[in-house]
């Protein structure tokens, strides 16, 4: 029996040291190096300096400028969580690493390679990628893409690079679904963006394996504001993986991103998230996407880290029998705020939405669901489905559900369902009877709840999406 014992105890120390692991894996912290950063704080000099070291043309220093007097003038939202502490004089808004951007993963800074070998990003795109932006701080450092979508004419590469060589197509599109007018921190993205991806699959190609960019936000103090940007034409077909981690400091750091997917007739794209900023981040991330008629989005989202995060992904189905589909997961510990959800907005006839959200809490953490759905008068014969369920832990924690749905039109079907729970004693004892332990038959059972999230990702992702929720519940992060 003794032996036994030790073999338990053997068995959870290998189980506590691969989580401690597996935190370290995000949590690590690399010296601050750089070759330039901006002063804390907004000003017009600070943004002419951001335009005129990535050499833009006129119209873009002159948007950034227009946007920022929008921010000036936006008020910050007085609804959802509470920003108050996030104080802009103190964010740098730039930093540029010390590093120019390589399509070799050899010739990466050894202390950058380092940051996203730690991350797997390398072994990721030897196995699982079609291609891989990398981006750390202000900028993308390495890009790559297989040959073979290069001959068929798909383009994937950072968004600074095709600002220069894809500059009609950019402006035609930067920003036209995410105005600066939208909200404030849609103007401060205006004004200070940098990195990011370009994507474009031509009509009817199919992107067979994902294509992937991964955000690191090393400085301490900084904001990260990449721009996203991905066109599919019609009947082309793609899957893109976004990734996000930083290390955890006692300052508040920013993200606030900007993704915009134009998805035409016939055309599917997938965009899958998973983010673990650490418990210091201010995710305020705007994602917008217009589906052509009979076209798809698929939003698959997976939210673990950051103090707090609005973040509310928009679907316009704007031709006729359009379609989104969304699935989250999103896990609230100690001290977290994160109020998340989804948007939809029919405005043809015969479009379909699907929503199904889950949300875990505990230690205090909270979770809301902010969603909407509107209905336009001319989008007759839709149909949309909203499932809100929620996972608290204990009794401490906080999940709400605030739904807005908007209906103009008498002839589709809508349907809304929230539920609340907690995981019952009985199914916690029925597992331990079956010999497992009880953090052990809570993780089980957690798993199970969002095992919707994990069906849609790739295995590769899915498995660190149940190593982040073992670590989440564990709180070794």
């Amino acid at each position: 029996m003794a032996d036994d014992k030790q073999l338990e105890l053997e068995a959870e120390r290998e189980k506590l040291q691969s989580l401690s692991d597996m935190g370290n894996m995000y949590n690590f912290r690399k010296d601050f190096k750089y070759s330039y950063k901006t002063d804390a704080g907004l000003t017009p000099d600070i943004v002419r300096e951001i335009s005129r070291k990535k050499d833009e043309p006129e119209w873009m220093l002159n948007f950034r400028l227009k946007s920022l007097e929008l921010f000036y003038k936006i008020d910050y939202p007085n609804w959802g969580p509470d920003i108050s502490e996030l104080d802009m004089d103190n964010i740098v808004t730039y930093v540029r690493p010390d590093a120019n951007m390589k399509a070799n993963w050899n010739d990466v800074p050894e202390d950058i390679k380092d940051t996203f070998d730690r991350l797997g990003i390398p072994e990721a795109e030897k196995t699982s990628l079609a291609g891989v932006g990398a981006q750390y701080d202000s900028e993308v450092v390495y890009h790559s893409i297989q040959e073979d979508l290069v001959k068929q004419g798909v383009i994937y590469t950072d968004f600074d690079t095709a600002l220069k060589q894809y500059e009609d197509s950019v402006r035609r599109h930067f920003m036209k679904l995410v105005p600066p007018t939208d909200h404030k921190f849609a103007a401060l993205h205006g004004a200070v963006w940098s990195g990011g991806s370009y994507v474009y699959v031509p009509e009817g190609v199919d992107v067979e394996i994902p294509l992937q960019s991964y955000f690191r936000l090393n400085a301490p103090g900084a904001g990260q504001f990449e721009h996203t940007l991905i066109i599919v034409e019609k009947g082309a077909k793609v899957h893109f993986i976004e990734g996000c981690s930083a290390p955890k400091y006692n300052v508040a750091n920013l993200h606030a991103g900007c993704v915009e997917l134009f998805i035409g007739d016939d055309a599917t794209l997938t965009y899958s998230t998973i983010e673990n900023w650490s418990k210091n981040m201010y995710n305020l991330n705007t994602k917008r996407a217009i589906v052509g008629k009979n076209g798809t989005i698929n939003w698959v989202t997976g939210s673990f880290g950051s103090h707090t995060s609005c973040l509310y992904p928009m679907s316009i189905l704007n031709g006729e029998g359009a379609h989104c589909e969304f699935t989250g997961v999103t896990f609230a510990g100690k001290g977290q705020f994160l109020d998340t959800g989804s948007k939809v907005i029919h405005n043809a006839p015969r479009t379909t939405s699907n929503i199904n959200s889950k949300s875990i809490s505990k230690d205090g953490g909270a979770c809301i669901y902010r969603g909407s759905v509107i209905v336009k008068k001319n989008a007759e014969g839709s149909k949309a489905t909203v499932s809100c369920e929620s996972l608290m832990l204990d009794e401490e924690s906080q999940s709400d559900t605030i739904p807005a749905i908007v209906v103009d039109t008498d002839n589709i079907d809508l349907g809304h369902e929230a539920k609340i729970g907690r995981i019952s004693d009985e199914a916690i004892f029925y597992l331990m009877s079956r010999g497992l332990s009880e953090d052990d038959a809570r993780a089980m059972l957690v798993r199970g709840f969002v095992e919707p999230v994990s069906k849609a990702l790739p295995l590769e992702y899915a498995v660190e999406m149940n190593n982040l929720i073992n670590l989440e519940l564990k709180g070794s992060m």
